[in-house]
């Protein structure tokens, strides 16, 4: 595909905004997104989407209409990410990916994200722009995170929310997960270590730059500079106001959080659909994608129903 995918990159770095250390990190990063997006079925739209903290790259898959599933990847993930997820969905329904502003990816940050109701508000700008219909928004980990914040605080475009393994939304990380975090993202590590940290993350699998997602995250983690707000777990009093539908997919597996609390913090959302898949780990998103896509698709259908 020739469109270029890089929206003007931040490139050196730049204060308060997300931006790769250099230019030689940036090819590197360029390169693997470009291979990552190989792997996808080709997008029947690619668009910039302007919005109030920089433009956003965005990702249309089918051409149904109706209400679509937006995708929003974790911390140091991008469109590529859901490779596995995209086809089982088209069947149903037309699908978004978007690339977060602040994360590393394919959108630009211009202007600082100060706390969380600019992370939500660049969300609402960017569905604002991609479809007069309300969409289902789906994130795993930070992006479920962001996924449930944008329930709470700007609900109106949103039909239901599914959330795969949130982080930091249900039950606090894990000391483990805060470790693997800032190691990983140490610029000196060595590759063979970042990846054994990655790959706690998914039980212990192996992870290394022959696997596409992978080599994405490294470089991800090596050679960009993030500027974006800690995230702050919603209270209970917070989940109880989200007035959608949700399904919440809790991976029995995940070293992020106890996930016997984050079941039962989800389950006392009213209404609330929540799952323990058993096994499962972080990385359900790449693990299950057909078991994933069937339960959200009848998630879906019963409330359009």
């Amino acid at each position: 595909m020739s469109t270029p995918y890089f929206l003007d990159p931040n490139i050196g770095r730049r204060r308060g905004v997300g931006s790769f250390r250099s230019a030689a990190g940036f090819d590197r990063y360029a390169a693997a997104y470009r291979d990552g997006m190989s792997l996808l079925p080709r997008p029947d739209d690619v668009v910039a989407v302007p919005t109030s903290f920089g433009r956003v790259r965005a990702y249309r898959w089918g051409t149904r209409g109706g209400e679509p599933l937006v995708l929003l990847a974790g911390r140091q993930s991008s469109t590529p990410l859901w490779r596995a997820n995209i086809e089982p969905f088209l069947s149903s329904r037309d699908v978004w990916s978007i690339d977060s502003i602040g994360e590393p990816g394919a959108s630009t940050q211009t202007v600082p994200l100060t706390d969380t109701d600019a992370q939500v508000a660049w969300v609402d700008e960017t569905l604002a722009e991609l479809t007069s219909d309300r969409v289902h928004l789906m994130g795993v980990s930070i992006g479920g995170w962001l996924t449930a914040q944008c329930a709470i605080r700007r609900p109106g475009r949103l039909a239901s929310i599914i959330l795969l393994d949130p982080a930091n939304t249900f039950a606090p990380l894990t000391a483990k997960m805060i470790a693997v975090s800032m190691g990983s993202i140490l610029p000196g590590l060595p590759q063979r270590l970042r990846h054994k940290l990655l790959g706690m993350t998914a039980g212990g699998a192996m992870v290394s730059d022959e696997i596409p997602e992978g080599r994405l995250i490294a470089s991800g983690m090596r050679d960009f500079a993030q500027s974006v707000p800690q995230p702050v777990r919603p209270s209970a009093g917070d989940l109880a106001t989200i007035p959608l539908p949700v399904l919440a997919i809790i991976a029995g597996a995940s070293i992020v959080h106890d996930p016997a609390r984050a079941v039962a913090a989800a389950e006392a959302i009213p209404g609330s659909q929540v799952e323990l898949w058993k096994g499962a780990t972080h990385a359900i998103n790449g693990e299950r994608p057909d078991e994933i896509a069937e339960r959200v698709n009848r998630f879906i259908v019963e409330q359009n129903s």
